[in-house]
This record gives structure tokens, C-alpha cells and sequence, in this order.
């Protein structure tokens, strides 16, 4: 499989670039992904690259986005922080890979069992660690159930995915409300902005409307 071109990207829409990636997902899930010559592709995007899709994910080293979607060099924006949060910088690179380099969507993919989410259940304090689980504990407080307090911590692993959900579509929402730039592309149709979750026992990817939540 060659690397994408400036046409193929052009000819990407927002739905079609969802659907490549459930469909990569699937090959991952069935172990069947595309063949691929990566130095080739080195070749082939060394004087350009033109990525349909931007995806930030957690730093966890069982959910790279490259293999959990079966892509290729050059074929996705892949920004990565503990916890999939965004800020300033984060927010200016995808402003950069969609109204610059040209991506068509955003997908911001939580997991199941994130240690950075079980931190931030457990108000867990350490060095600068502490500010970046800060950022996490208004998802904490948004999920509801379960009351009892003993029941909100990283043991209970429901809760947990509960909240690491509830983020995806927080960040989701600051995305939308930081990003004048996003913002603006999502309401003409430029872009779409999506959020899911990866189950990491299964491999498999949830694509979930985070409006709902």
C-alpha cells in the first residue's frame, strides 16, 4: 500500500476517514493488516506528508495509533499525553494538521484501565504528575455513580472506565470551546471531531457520539 498523496487526501471526507480507521481497526482485531513496505513509504512521503486523520491518545504503550488502526507512515497526526488531554500546545498542533496539513478528522481515544485516569480516581500526588492528573479530576467529578466513596477509586475498574469516557468527551468539549479554529471547520463540514474508547484486552475501538454524555 503506497502512502497517501495530496489528491487521496483531498479526495478524504470526514466520513470516509472514520470508516478507514473502523476498518484498520478491524484488520488489527482479525490480525490481518494491510502489507506494508515502511521504507518505501519513508520514500514516498519524504518530500511532503498528507495524513487524513488526527488522533490524540494516552501515552499507554499498549494503545498506539498507528497499529491499533492499521496505518502506514505519513498516513495520521498521532498526539499523545497521559490521560488524552488537551491544551494550548495541543490544541495548536491539531489546528495545524487540519487547517494547515489538511486531516479531516479528529479523534480523541481514551482506553480501558488508564493508569493516568486510576490516578486521578485516587487523587494520586507526584512531582509534576500531580498538575497533569489536576487536569483529569473534573471527569471524576462529572460521573455520578456510583455515591459511595469507598466505590470511587481505581479498584473499581467500571468506575474507572467511566471516567476515562466522560473525559474523552470533556476533551472533546474543550476542543470545541478553546478552538475557534475547530470550531469553525466542524460547523462547515471541514472536519469532524470524534471520540472513542480502546478496550485494551480486546484490541477493539468504540466510536461513541461524546454529545450524548
Amino acid at each position: 500500500m503506497t502512502s497517501h498523496t495530496k489528491d487521496s487526501q483531498s479526495n478524504m471526507t470526514p466520513e470516509t476517514s472514520i470508516q478507514s480507521l473502523k476498518e484498520g481497526n478491524i484488520r488489527f482485531q482479525n490480525n490481518l493488516q494491510v502489507n506494508r513496505n515502511l521504507l518505501e513509504q519513508v520514500k514516498e512521503t519524504s518530500k511532503g506528508q498528507f495524513p487524513f486523520a488526527t488522533i490524540l491518545s494516552c501515552i499507554d504503550s499498549r494503545v498506539s495509533s498507528e497499529l491499533i488502526f492499521d496505518q502506514g507512515i505519513g498516513d495520521i497526526f498521532s498526539a499523545r499525553v497521559a490521560g488524552n488531554f488537551v491544551n494550548e500546545d495541543i490544541l495548536g498542533s491539531m489546528e495545524f494538521a487540519c487547517k494547515l496539513a489538511g486531516t479531516k478528522l479528529i479523534v480523541v481515544l481514551g482506553h480501558t484501565s488508564c493508569g493516568a485516569i486510576k490516578g486521578a480516581c485516587d487523587d494520586a500526588k507526584l512531582g509534576n504528575l500531580t498538575a497533569l492528573i489536576a487536569k483529569l479530576k473534573p471527569a471524576v467529578s462529572a460521573v455520578t455513580s456510583p455515591e459511595d466513596e469507598s466505590l470511587r477509586n481505581s479498584k473499581n475498574l467500571e468506575f474507572v472506565d467511566d471516567v476515562a469516557e466522560m473525559n474523552v468527551a470533556m476533551t472533546i468539549e474543550n476542543i470545541r470551546n478553546q478552538s475557534e479554529v475547530l470550531q469553525e471547520m466542524e460547523q462547515n463540514n471541514e472536519i469532524m471531531i470524534v471520540g472513542g474508547m480502546y478496550d485494551i484486552k480486546t484490541g477493539g475501538v468504540t466510536f461513541f457520539d461524546t454529545e450524548q454524555n
